[in-house]
């Protein structure tokens, strides 16, 4: 296991169609999960989009295709006050409570309430004023990396260290903000390249592939956090439900995640504890193939490798053993000793 485990978020969204109940059973669904932390998405529509913005090719798919970005966006607003309930809520559930603010009023507002990590979505990495605003609040931010060449990136952290936040307190996330993503879109290899880049700053994965695969594989490839979109019904109406996973398939990822990190280990190539009765099982060791007296001499007539059960001289001490004299009689089949 590595000395800290990979951070789990279970990203609700605005897969609570506006509705405080079903937010509430996000979270319920989140904790019994296991992930570490359940994240909503916090902003004011009019703050986001003009009357003209039009929506992405999924949204159309998985919501009214003729309704603006913004009509749809204020479906899928929580009032400020319902923020409040959702972090006690957490607290009850044993979970961590994060929301993305994509406007400076949401960001104010999520601090004053505790939050203590600012998630910056993909869409506001190119948004100057409102990084250099996150970045002098003085908290960890993670940094979702979608739509981005490399230097937008760069260009990216170098607004937030200016702005007061340290280069090892910005985690990225590596990320393609199609849903679903297709599997030849995920290009799970640009995280190496993340962290090659940004050596100082954590890399991680935020996912939005069908299942659960790719998260799963960025386990392995050592990310620090991963994020995963979730519902309670696929088949619900909004933009994000078809593309996100349901409360089984979250659960079967975060164990997933947990099993890779107990199978990743340390490195170091020896034997397991698990395996060390193996070895005088499955190995031979050197015995005798035929009688052999005491002082006669050990040879390729009288001496054979066969597995024994309990050991003995490995056969890679074969030619240190030809040769030499034996110090009492043996029967067949006994394990040669020196």
């Amino acid at each position: 296991m590595p000395e800290t485990p990979i951070f789990i978020i279970a990203e609700a969204g605005v897969n609570h169609n506006g509705d405080m109940d079903l937010a509430l059973k996000l979270i319920d669904a989140a904790a019994e999960a296991g992930a570490d932390a359940v994240k909503f998405q916090t902003f004011k529509a009019k703050e986001i989009a003009t009357e003209q913005a039009g929506k992405a090719s999924y949204q159309k798919e998985t919501s009214d295709a003729e309704e603006s970005q913004l009509a749809m966006l204020q479906k899928l607003e929580l009032k400020d006050d319902a923020y409040g309930d959702l972090v006690e809520h957490c607290k009850k559930k044993n979970i961590q409570f994060l929301s993305t603010p994509f406007d400076c009023q949401s960001l104010d507002m999520l601090l004053e309430l505790g939050i203590s990590t600012i998630k910056v979505p993909s869409g506001e990495i190119t948004n100057k004023p409102y990084l250099r605003y996150a970045g002098s609040k003085g908290v960890p931010i993670i940094l979702s990396t979608g739509m981005t060449t490399l230097s937008e990136v760069g260009n990216a952290i170098q607004v937030l260290v200016d702005a007061g936040t340290p280069r090892n307190h910005v985690t990225l996330l590596h990320c393609n903000t199609q849903y679903p993503t297709p599997m030849e879109d995920a290009n799970l290899r640009a995280m190496n390249t993340l962290a090659r880049s940004f050596p100082a700053c954590p890399v991680g994965y935020s996912d939005h592939t069908p299942g659960i695969s790719c998260a799963v594989a960025a386990a392995t490839m050592g990310a620090t956090v991963i994020e995963k979109h979730f519902t309670l019904d696929k088949t619900m109406e909004g933009p994000d439900h078809a593309a996100s996973l349901d409360p089984a398939e979250l659960a079967a990822m975060v164990s997933g995640v947990r099993d890779i990190e107990k199978a990743m280990g340390d490195g170091t190539k020896q034997p397991s504890p698990s395996e060390m009765d193996n070895i005088n099982v499955a190995r031979r060791f050197l015995v005798a193939s035929t009688s052999i007296s005491k002082g006669e001499s050990y040879s390729e007539s009288n001496v054979v490798a066969k597995r024994t059960g309990k050991g003995g001289i490995s056969p890679m001490r074969w030619d240190e053993v030809m040769g030499t004299s034996a110090d009492r009689n043996y029967e067949i089949g006994e394990i040669i000793q020196l």
